[in-house]
Formats: structure tokens, C-alpha cells, sequence
């Protein structure tokens, strides 16, 4: 396996989880679900934002959903969020779109999560490169991002952004 930053945070705050690779063409949350057997709604994808306010965050939500932005917004303190150009993904954390983690960046930004994380016993997140997941308890991901816990999906269900 590949040691990726987010792995060795996960190693060296001895938080148990799984690394599994797997061959990765389309970088999306479906084709983790599919090649990794796992349900959409257990892969948590995690996207990068800016707030007006605050600058650059992340979110972390299911496969199968759509980040509400005016959620996001409110629950960080600002008055609008827009997600950041794929292009500028790579710049802010150090990771290429389609492999980004929540943990091991460059900088530590902002993490909200959304509230259905709690209701699985293991997410699958990115471990910072394409073809790589960690397969980690919500508690322990939520305690090492520091993460605030929101609704932050919108109502209808959809693969999206």
C-alpha cells in the first residue's frame, strides 16, 4: 500500500483503519462504490469550498448527494459559499480533484461534515490520491478533522457536484 499523508495522520494517531487500493479511471464516489463494494451513501466525498467570510473549507457529504452551498454558508459564518475551481483544488490542499482528503493537506482548513456520517460504522474517504481509500470509523474521522457535524445536503438525492 501506498503511504499517502492522510494514511501516516491515521498511522501515527493510531486511529484502526483499512487502506485499499484499486485501479481508478473516472475519479468519481460511484466508481469507488462499485469497484470497492461498498453503498454510494458510505463513500464520503470531500469537496473544497470558499466562504466570503472565512476563505477555503471543506465539506464532507455521501457519494449520493449534492452539497447545499446556503447551508454550508450558514452553518460556517458566511453569507455566501461557492466551490473552488478544479484547477485550484491541487493549490489549496495539495491534492489533484477526485483524490483529495480531509486530512494531510498543506494547510488545515475547516471541516463540516454532514450529519449522516454518524449513522455508519466505516466511511470510505480519500487517502489523498486517485485509487486510494481509507475505510475509517466517522467518530475517529470526525475527531481528527475537528470537524462540525451539519445537514448539509440538499433535500433531493443525486450524484452532483
Amino acid at each position: 500500500m501506498r503511504k499517502t499523508n492522510a494514511y501516516r495522520v491515521l498511522e501515527k494517531e493510531r486511529v484502526p483503519f483499512e487502506c485499499h487500493e484499486f485501479a481508478a479511471t473516472a475519479f468519481t464516489c460511484e466508481e469507488v462504490a462499485e469497484k470497492l463494494s461498498l453503498p454510494l451513501t458510505q463513500v464520503f466525498k470531500t469537496l473544497v469550498a470558499r466562504g466570503d467570510r472565512t476563505g477555503p473549507l471543506l465539506a464532507l457529504l455521501p457519494g449520493d448527494r449534492e452539497l447545499d452551498l446556503k447551508k454550508l454558508a450558514a452553518i460556517s459564518g458566511n453569507k455566501s459559499c461557492k466551490l473552488v475551481k478544479k484547477a485550484e483544488v491541487e493549490q489549496l490542499t495539495g491534492y489533484l480533484p477526485g483524490g483529495c482528503s480531509p486530512r494531510g493537506q498543506k494547510r488545515g482548513y475547516p471541516v463540516y461534515a454532514d450529519d449522516s456520517v454518524s449513522g455508519h460504522s466505516v466511511v470510505s474517504i480519500s487517502a489523498g490520491l486517485r485509487g486510494v481509500q481509507l475505510f475509517v470509523p466517522p467518530n475517529e474521522l470526525l475527531r481528527l478533522t475537528k470537524a462540525t457535524v451539519a445537514r448539509l445536503v440538499s433535500e433531493r438525492a443525486g450524484a452532483g457536484v
